[in-house]
């Protein structure tokens, strides 16, 4: 049977919406390496912060000088990312929205970022009832702050909503929020998203609303 008290689906963008971890990985791997090559893997210990909790984790104190260096790098390389869509992203948040879902996308990413996007996808903001950014909440995942103020944007409870997450810090924060996680596989392998999330798909093929709703 179908939960209808489900009512919203917040999405987070990179690694949720869009396929684009592999390539922040890259980046995030060069500048890191580059940086702290004492610290192998710190690539991976800062997916799903912000720019500015990335900064506090890893370039302070002498490495504060390089903070412009590392956004002029960053945002030349977000103009040249691949934007391809998750597979069966498109097909499934048109169908939750066909049957009356509010969705919203909740992202560590800022408004800058996001200019690029629609750039690059004129149809994307049609998927969406919200776009909450970086600007939008003031604590960062792993804190709940930012899907709790998703939910608040659409009046609704925790218990109104279903989160789709990829990234450690991100699935935190939609447990820390309460509400139902759906964990994505494009960033992190199942024995770690499978600790902070219901369920588990590698993608949205074949997940419809019937399959999300009557998972509880």
């Amino acid at each position: 049977m179908r939960n209808e008290s489900l009512k919203a689906a917040l999405f987070d963008l990179d690694g949720v919406v869009f396929d684009t971890e592999p390539q922040y990985s890259v980046f995030w791997g060069e500048q890191c390496r580059l940086y702290h090559p004492e610290h192998p893997g710190l690539e991976h210990e800062i997916k799903g912060s912000t720019l500015e909790q990335i900064f506090e984790i890893g370039w302070k104190g002498a490495l504060e000088t390089e903070w412009q260096n590392v956004v002029d790098r960053l945002n030349a390389f977000e103009t040249q990312m691949q934007l391809d869509y998750v597979n069966g992203f498109e097909d499934f948040v048109t169908e939750l929205r066909r049957h009356g879902m509010k969705t919203a996308v909740v992202t560590s990413s800022n408004r800058q970022k996001m200019e690029n996007v629609y750039d690059k996808h004129p149809e994307f903001k049609s998927y969406f009832d919200a776009i909450l950014t970086s600007e939008d909440f003031a604590e960062s995942k792993p804190s709940p702050d930012c899907y709790l103020r998703a939910a608040q944007r659409f009046g609704l409870g925790s218990k109104d909503c279903v989160v789709f997450e990829d990234s450690i810090n991100g699935l935190r924060s939609a447990c820390a929020a309460k509400m139902r996680v759906v964990g994505l596989l494009t960033t992190n392998p199942i024995e770690k998203v499978r600790e902070w999330s219901h369920i588990q798909i590698p993608d949205y093929v074949g997940i419809s609303y019937d399959v999300v709703s009557g998972v509880w």
